[in-house]
């Protein structure tokens, strides 16, 4: 795919590259603002989010037991099968992915726990001038990012807006 005008290399190269913690841990943050937004109107609306949500904390289990933890596959099989009704053959399958995939798991769930944390640090530091939409923005104009690198980019995303006062 050819760069496209305006876009400097660097900033093409990053867009097109990947970061689990970014860019599953950006999909995350983005699922989790359903709650604010009021999308759930009833506790069974939320049903859906908060089974994913187990589901998720189940994978984080399975892919430390199986990378640090010493666990068989079988073992990992079994755990997810049991904590999530997911049919054996289902969870043999997202048991694969995590074995060839270390850290995946926990990957993306620090990139959320990331994200949010830079979003209160703007919001305190901005009060009640805080524009959500200007922080979305700031987290994704720059394409896919290491975690340590976004958070300086959003300092000084942070500092660029205070100035604007």
């Amino acid at each position: 795919m050819p760069r496209p005008a305006g876009v400097r290399a660097t900033t093409f190269f990053r867009r097109s590259a990947g970061y689990v913690a970014y860019s599953e841990g950006w999909g995350l943050y983005a699922e989790s603002l359903g709650y604010e937004m009021g999308l759930y109107k009833d506790p069974y609306q939320r049903f859906g989010a908060l089974a994913l949500e187990m589901l998720r904390a189940c994978r984080l289990v399975v892919d430390t037991g199986l990378h640090s933890k010493g666990w068989t596959r079988s073992q990992a099989i079994s755990y997810l099968a049991d904590n999530t009704g997911y049919h054996p053959e289902v969870a043999a399958a997202e048991i694969d992915r995590y074995i060839v995939m270390p850290g995946q798991a926990l990957g993306y769930k620090i990139g959320e726990l990331r994200i949010k944390a830079l979003r209160a640090k703007a919001a305190a530091a901005h009060g009640e001038r805080f524009d959500l939409r200007r922080f979305h923005n700031a987290i994704l104009d720059d394409g896919a990012l290491p975690l340590t690198v976004l958070e300086s980019r959003i300092d000084e995303w942070i500092e660029n807006e205070r100035k604007k006062r």
